[in-house]
């Protein structure tokens, strides 16, 4: 995975992956509109799911979720009320917003997926 983006893209499909073995259901994927994006979209127990993915390479000695900046939550936040205004469902309970981090471990392996529950 020697791109930034193709490593980006590969932990999204990990952590979407991830989170349906889990029981979530994906509604939505890169999520763009002016101003920000989201990474993944997605529904567990009536509650939906904004999802941030964060995925680093080996050579990073930060945690990935550390690059979840105060700035980056704002604009997370801002755009999930523009996606729920476009997708509005009665059913659902509540929202909440989740981190994936994802620590690439190249071609050696040794990758590590951490997710971290109602950060936002």
């Amino acid at each position: 995975m020697p791109e930034k983006h193709s490593l980006g893209r590969w932990g999204e499909d990990v952590a979407c992956r991830f989170l349906e073995m889990c029981g979530y259901q994906c509604l939505d994927r890169r999520f763009r509109r002016p101003g920000g994006e989201i990474d993944l979209i997605l529904a567990r127990d009536l509650m939906v799911v904004f999802v941030e993915v964060k995925t680093r390479g080996p050579r990073c000695q930060v945690p990935p979720e550390v690059w979840v900046t105060p700035r980056q939550r704002s604009r997370l936040r801002r755009m999930a009320r523009i996606w729920l205004a476009d997708h509005h469902d009665p059913a659902w309970i509540g929202y909440r917003f989740d981190v994936v981090a994802i620590s690439y471990g190249g071609s050696d392996g040794g990758s590590e997926l951490r997710h971290l529950v109602g950060v936002g």
